[in-house]
């Protein structure tokens, strides 16, 4: 199976901000509220209420920079596997119990070159940094759960 024809893959962590630009508390499960975001989250509301990672594409990225560098350093709420984000905008994908229309792809901001000069660049096209969008059904999501791609696409 190619990647991009990855529907299903796996949470391998998900991660909290409680405050802006405060440290990402790992969690074995979140609560996600629909039109809102993550449970105790600082991006609650608005259009990017939930980032997701793809783990395979960051290994990838930071593998280029010739560099280890955690995932909680991307600043993403969910770390999937098996999962091709690319190109999902408007797309609807499945994290446990909730459900998340993706909108864009989560553009870099300067803060990756604070953590390694030439991270931002390295995920900067083709979706390398991951995607956001709005919980439109929410419940829990916990590490382990699958992650999918639903069929609705508005």
């Amino acid at each position: 199976m190619t990647k991009q024809n990855m529907t299903e893959g796996r949470v391998e962590a998900i991660w909290i901000k409680r405050f802006k630009r405060g440290p990402m508390d790992a969690v074995e499960q979140a609560e996600m509220v629909a039109n809102q975001g993550l449970v105790g989250n600082a991006d609650q509301g608005g259009r990017r209420q939930i980032t997701i990672l793809d783990a395979a594409v960051w290994e990838q990225a930071i593998a280029e920079l010739g560099v280890k560098i955690d995932p909680t350093a991307r600043r993403a709420n969910i770390l999937v596997r098996g999962l091709d984000l690319a190109n999902r905008r408007k797309q609807i994908l499945q994290l446990g119990d909730c459900r998340i229309r993706i909108f864009n792809e989560a553009k870099p901001c300067e803060r990756m070159d604070e953590v390694q000069l030439g991270l931002k660049a390295a995920l900067y096209d083709n979706w390398r940094g991951g995607a956001c969008g709005q919980v439109i059904t929410g419940g829990r999501v916990q590490v382990g759960d699958v992650a999918q791609w639903q069929l609705e696409t508005s």
